[in-house]
């Protein structure tokens, strides 16, 4: 008998009106000829020019002037090239250039998918039976470009959603490169990206055991410049490539976490963020940290990546390590077992495995715990977000492929102590597309990040065919029972 599934009545649904102001680069060529067009007119058309963008475009944007003068700041280079000095530029000028090297981007034109669900870090203020928590999605707009976007709100006592009032400016971190690297680990992911150690020696072997950001991109670029061979020079360039995808991104305190978006950022995310994974973790300590796993894709590779924060306003981020890192579905444990962290992950596509280790960024000798059983799942099984604890074991919440490439959401349980141990299997999906969930950017999808235990019910926000997301409350007695059978 299959287990009893409730719907909720809410939507979350893509909004094209929500619009953040990112960098345009149009080119060196084209970018000098325009600078030179802005600085060759006279003082009252610059004006003139300035206050009708200002007037058009600072209602859509929190301090759009600051948004202008650090664009321009990205082209200082280029104008150092051109032989001027950007500091001789008057602020209308630099405020002028910053506006033609903007454009506006509707970060969730497309779709507003795939959400996973934590408890809030503040629980202040609440009344009994209530929780405050923050669901992630996956936004995605042109060119199915994807991001990570977040909304706030407060669970009932019923497991009702009442959610926090979604604020109109969007806010684009600021990115802090990290700043130093560990050699050893380093020269370790690119023997796992197959970069061959005669290409890579050259720069390597002159850097210290702990370097520092320009040291590599400085040694690289130099060498680069020689006048290499082809296979040389891509290798290179995949080590520049590597070395970016370490950052810190910092958000405004004054900003709501409605209007935040972690874009893609590093040339390993050239082609989106996608599926971000989150989990509250427990520390050795006791201490709280959220963590969340997702795939950074540059149209070629897949990188699994892990985001860490303590307080949604800053966030590191870096590439996961390791053989077994290479694929994408990573979901990470909410503590440790036996000493080791834990991670869930589709590997080879088509099964689940587990994996420990050391250090939540190295991924080594994946053990296969499922693979395909039942007809609604025989194409590839993986997880839908971090396992959740419960007395009875580790629950993981799973997606299954099946005919017609429909995806369906199941059920299973692990031994608390051992969970490479199924102790049991849902044999029916526990959420299948309804005949009016059937339609979206990829038809015949139901799928999830990440759920959690409340109130004595499993909360599962699940995504509508790629297209828009709402979620589902199961009784945990019951989904528990059928499991044990």
């Amino acid at each position: 008998m299959p287990v009893s599934v409730q719907r909720k009545n809410v939507k979350f649904l893509p909004d094209n009106s929500r619009v953040a102001a990112r960098f345009f680069n149009n080119g060196e060529k084209r970018t000098s000829e325009l600078i030179k067009r802005v600085v060759s007119l006279d003082g009252m058309s610059l004006n003139r020019e300035l206050d009708h963008t200002l007037r058009e475009f600072a209602g859509r944007h929190r301090n759009i002037s600051q948004i202008f003068l650090r664009h321009f700041e990205n082209h200082k280079d280029l104008i150092e090239l051109m032989e001027m000095d950007p500091d001789n530029f008057s602020m209308e000028e630099k405020l002028l250039i910053g506006s033609y090297a903007t454009m506006e981007y509707s970060i969730e034109s497309a779709a507003m998918f795939n959400p996973s669900i934590i408890e809030d870090f503040d629980q202040s203020f609440l009344s009994k039976g209530e929780k405050r928590v923050i669901i992630s999605f996956r936004a995605t707009g042109e060119g199915h470009l994807s991001s990570i976007v977040f909304r706030r709100g407060i669970l009932d006592a019923n497991n009702d959603f009442h959610p926090n009032r979604v604020r109109n400016h969007i806010d684009l971190a600021k990115i802090v490169q990290k700043k130093s690297y560990d050699k050893q680990r380093f020269v370790q992911k690119l023997h796992e990206m197959k970069i061959s150690e005669q290409h890579s020696s050259a720069i390597m072997n002159n850097l210290p055991e702990h370097f520092e950001y320009h040291d590599l991109k400085t040694s690289v670029a130099r060498v680069l410049s020689n006048g290499i061979s082809t296979d040389k020079r891509l290798a290179l360039e995949e080590m520049t490539w590597l070395v970016d995808s370490y950052y810190d991104v910092e958000f405004s305190l004054d900003s709501d976490i409605s209007e935040r978006v972690i874009f893609p950022i590093s040339p390993s995310e050239s082609n989106g963020i996608e599926d971000a994974r989150f989990v509250r973790f427990t520390e050795d300590d006791g201490s709280i940290k959220v963590y969340a796993t997702y795939t950074a894709y540059d149209g070629h590779t897949i990188l699994p990546k892990l985001l860490s924060t303590e307080d949604f306003t800053n966030f590191r981020i870096m590439p996961m390590h390791g053989k077994a890192a290479q694929n994408k579905n990573f979901a990470l444990f909410p503590q440790k077992i036996k000493g080791k962290y834990a991670v869930l992950a589709r590997v080879d596509g088509v099964n689940n495995y587990i994996m420990f280790s050391d250090r939540n960024t190295l991924w080594n000798n994946p053990i296969k715990i499922q693979e395909p059983k039942y007809p609604w799942e025989f194409t590839q099984i993986g997880n839908c977000g971090a396992p959740l604890w419960t007395e009875e074991g580790w629950l993981v919440i799973t997606h299954g492929v099946g005919p017609m490439r429909r995806y369906c959401i199941g059920a299973s349980l692990f031994d608390l102590d051992d969970p490479t141990k199924e102790i049991g299997r849902l044999s029916q999906p526990l959420l299948s597309p309804l005949e009016e969930e059937r339609e979206g950017y990829v038809p015949n999808v139901v799928y999830s990040c990440g759920s959690m235990i409340n109130n004595g019910s499993l909360v599962l926000p699940y995504a509508v065919s790629d297209y828009s997301s709402s979620y589902a409350t199961v009784a945990m007695d019951e989904l528990l029972h059928a499991l044990r059978k």
